[in-house]
């Protein structure tokens, strides 16, 4: 088989900023001639990145859809594509923007203009996985052999992402951005003030407000207390009496050992830019939030290592498949498949070797990170799994899956299962006895997947033995 090339395009709207990236991906059958396809990217090449934009508003609460196609109508153009040239993709909604009333109408307006895309809106819990797999985290972790934490500061929220190796052990996000407060370019007037920043602005008694000329010395009582809460965010110095309200959904768990940090978002390119003279330059506090991390305890206390992507961490991202298939040991039930477009949960290896109920409790908190705005969508719970595992070993994950995926169960989502090592057949017969009469689900082994990670399942084959799964992975750099 040659080598076939496939136009990509990743496409993130957030909360700041808008932008696309275009690759071109090489995909090889590695298999040999008596064998089943096994299609690999062998190499990805960004062809093309878009202008950045700030997001198209038509109000605080609605996305202007028409700008957006327009947007991404002109940067095809500029790279000189139709946009029936673009075989898949990826359209991010994160940060802020993810919470627009129209979100979902946004996705549906581009679906012509991305191929077979991937992602439709993410979570603040995904988002942070991508945005660390964008900046390198994960690669940086596996390097260094420690656990690094990859901080996202955007223009609304700050994800967290917490990497030791390929695993996330953790997220988190806090409302904390560069544009919580927007001022006017040539006036310096503020012309808005973020919900959380307007309570914060009152419990300290400033007199910032919308109209108010913002100056370095007024808004340094804010940007303190931001910085502060992204210290203690990672561990760091006294609480700050602000933390909790700056928490979007969770923080860390203060168990958590962090070793290093990464930055990526857009405040991420402030921080060893020289203070300008004007330093409103970009209409908003970014600059002054970055030069403020920067002489954080942060920088003092932790070792920062640098990233591969900044502002542009989540958009690298673009949607490319690998075809694999799972034979031998599957369990499944009839009737189910084909299902496309699952996400990845991977549980980590450490998760894995808890006791029935701590695996289970990690489970049920990480299906969570597939929650927006409290619309849970199904997932695939990926496990690495154990070599040989004894009867025991079985047991024990099984009851962990069916308790940890109760919220999936209730819903009667089908259960989909994942395992690297081959121990499907006994996994699925443990499910089957624990799952309630009747109960959709797959159970499969040998194919290794990753957060972030989504899977396409296709129809049983080979007379039900055999069943076709398409890993839709974001090729990151």
């Amino acid at each position: 088989m040659k080598d076939d090339t496939i136009l990509s395009v990743g496409i993130d709207l957030g909360t700041s900023t808008t932008q696309l990236v275009l690759s071109r991906l090489t995909v090889k059958n590695f298999a040999s001639a008596f064998s089943v396809p096994r299609i690999n990217i062998s190499k990805k090449e960004v062809i093309f990145q878009s202008d950045i934009i700030f997001t198209p508003l038509l109000s605080q609460d609605t996305i202007d859809s028409e700008a957006i196609k327009q947007f991404v109508t002109q940067q095809y153009a500029k790279a000189g594509i139709q946009k029936q040239d673009i075989q898949m993709g990826a359209v991010i909604i994160t940060g802020e923007t993810a919470r627009k009333e129209n979100a979902s109408s946004v996705t549906q307006a581009l679906s012509g203009y991305a191929g077979d895309f991937v992602v439709a809106t993410a979570g603040a819990d995904l988002e942070s996985i991508i945005a660390g797999k964008g900046a390198g985290t994960n690669i940086t972790a596996k390097k260094q052999r420690s656990h690094v934490v990859n901080m996202d500061i955007g223009g609304g929220t700050s994800n967290l992402g917490l990497f030791d190796d390929e695993d996330v052990l953790d997220t988190a996000c806090f409302d904390i951005g560069g544009r919580l407060i927007k001022v006017a370019p040539n006036t310096h007037e503020i012309t808005y003030i973020s919900p959380k920043v307007k309570q914060l602005v009152q419990q300290l008694n400033l007199s910032l407000k919308e109209g108010v000329v913002a100056t370095v010395n007024n808004l340094n009582p804010v940007v303190q207390v931001l910085t502060h809460v992204l210290e203690n965010s990672i561990g760091l110095g006294d609480k700050s009496p602000y933390f909790d309200l700056f928490i979007t959904n969770h923080a860390l768990h203060s168990d958590d050992r962090i070793d290093g940090v990464t930055f990526s978002g857009g405040v991420a390119d402030c921080l060893n830019e020289t203070l300008p003279d004007d330093q409103f330059h970009y209409g908003d506090i970014g600059l002054l939030l970055g030069h403020a991390v920067r002489q954080s305890l942060i920088f003092k206390e932790k070792t920062v290592y640098p990233s591969v992507e900044t502002i542009r961490a989540t958009v690298v991202g673009a949607g490319s498949h690998t075809t694999d298939v799972t034979g031998s040991t599957i369990a499944y039930t009839e009737g189910i498949l084909p299902l496309r477009n699952l996400p990845i949960l991977k549980i980590p290896t450490s998760d894995e070797k808890l006791d029935v109920e701590g695996l289970a409790g990690k489970i049920t908190e990480k299906i969570k990170w597939y929650q927006v705005e409290n619309e849970l969508s199904n997932v695939t719970l990926a496990f690495t799994g154990i070599h040989s595992p004894s009867f025991a070993d079985i047991q024990r994950y099984a009851a962990a899956i069916v308790k940890g995926a109760q919220v999936l169960i209730e819903k009667r989502e089908p259960l989909i299962i994942m395992v690297h090592e081959d121990m499907a057949k006994a996994l699925g017969h443990s499910l089957f006895a624990r799952l309630p009469a009747r109960y959709p689900f797959v159970c499969i082994d040998s194919v290794k997947v990753e957060n972030g990670d989504y899977i396409d399942l296709g129809e049983p084959v080979a007379d039900g033995e055999v069943l076709p799964v398409i890993v839709k992975t974001l090729v990151f750099g």
